[in-house]
């Protein structure tokens, strides 16, 4: 039976030469990049071209690149870090509602601990926040924004440009965007944006896991969250991996290079996915619906969000999969959670609603024979499943 994987929001295939390059160093270069020997400072010079080359595709500067494990930490360093070198006056923070975990938890972390005030921020019915809500929410004493530039459940774009040429009047308040969902998949580039810091994580663009990177405005200065040996200019302690740091540069360099045809193909797909679900009653699209170019300027090319009100959204995703097809739920780290989604709720669905959907995201496999493929297995599943509810009733 073929198999299709459908869920690359959560994690990205490596190419192949991505593969082969990482193994190659795992055996070549094994040596502590910090190490004073030439085979530390061979390591290093490897690290050093991986630096240049992810400043070069994202337009900023080597030295405003700062490698760490991923999203996770990387978002938390931007806010914790950022926080823990302002002014003990300036401790108010400004989210979106729709912000993933580890921006979302590592500001209401704060706020519990009182180390902050929250301002959390709605968004319109299809996930995305009003820049002008975001001016109305600043204070003297805000130090950070945090909007996320891809919703990772939805794929609503945010206006994160807009957001940042606002900002531009408000010096004292430091602008943070994850940037997790956005990087492949839309044209961004950090010189001129007003952005901050920008979170990208390698395994959503082809790289491996485990790595990641912030950037990190020239003149900010972060408080590191890990105790150490001072490695990236003191703000981010530990060894530095060398493999995973090579082959994240190369695979966002692969990514980069083929971004507008994978945009142009991706709202093909999507637009073939949108107009199959138009047909089964059932399921809802959650998110930016409508087919249309001012539609697309909302919504990333590779998300669709769909909602089955009232079943279970891993009954969905379990039938799916027996019939070869990958599909997963909210976010892959909110999964297993049996609550409604977060970011569903706040775009004002009901619970039923915010319980049952599944996540559908593509990558540069996927062709519209996948999508025909996608699309008549759900509407198989759809008929099981409303099959059954009559035999239940």
């Amino acid at each position: 039976m073929n198999t299709y994987y459908f869920d690359h929001c959560a994690s990205s295939p490596m190419p192949q030469m991505v593969i082969d390059t990482m193994s190659e160093l795992m055996k070549l270069h094994y040596a502590n990049p910090s190490s004073l020997h030439q085979s530390g400072v061979d390591a290093m010079r490897l690290v050093d071209r991986a630096r240049a080359g992810v400043a070069d595709k994202m337009g900023a500067k080597p030295s405003e690149v700062l490698f760490t494990s991923g999203g996770t930490e990387s978002n938390n360093l931007a806010i914790k870090g950022l926080l823990s070198r302002t002014a003990r006056s300036a401790k108010h923070i400004i989210v979106s509602s729709i912000e993933h975990a580890s921006v979302y938890e590592c500001a209401k972390q704060l706020e519990a601990e009182g180390a902050v005030e929250l301002t959390v921020l709605p968004v319109d019915s299809s996930g995305q926040v009003d820049p002008r809500d975001i001016v109305a929410a600043i204070r003297k004493e805000t130090a950070i924004v945090s909007v996320m530039h891809v919703n990772n459940e939805t794929g609503t774009i945010q206006p994160v440009e807009e957001i940042g040429r606002l900002l531009r009047d408000y010096p004292h308040v430091r602008f943070h965007v994850d940037g997790v969902q956005a990087i492949g998949k839309l044209p961004f580039r950090w010189e001129g944006s007003g952005v901050d810091l920008y979170t990208g994580s390698a395994h959503k663009f082809g790289g491996p896991k485990g790595i990641g990177f912030l950037l990190v405005r020239e003149g900010i200065e972060l408080a590191p969250l890990l105790s150490g040996g001072h490695q990236e200019r003191g703000m981010r302690s530990g060894t530095l991996n060398v493999p995973a740091i090579v082959a994240m540069s190369q695979a966002l360099r692969l990514t980069m290079e083929k971004l507008e045809m994978r945009r142009a193909t991706m709202y093909g797909l999507r637009r073939r996915l949108l107009d199959i679900v138009s047909d089964i009653p059932e399921l809802h699209v959650n998110g930016v619906s409508e087919l249309n170019s001012a539609a697309e300027a909302r919504a990333a090319p590779h998300v669709v969000n769909l909602s089955y009100p009232g079943m279970r959204p891993e009954v969905v995703i379990h039938m799916l999969e027996r019939e070869g097809v990958y599909v997963s739920t909210q976010s892959a780290c909110s999964s297993k959670s049996l609550k409604p989604s977060r970011v569903l709720l706040a775009l004002g669905h009901d619970a039923g609603r915010a319980s049952g959907s599944i996540r559908i995201s593509f990558g540069d496999e996927h062709t519209i024979k996948d999508i025909e493929v996608l699309g008549a297995k759900l509407k198989s599943v759809v008929a099981g499943l409303k099959s059954l509810e009559r035999i239940g009733k």
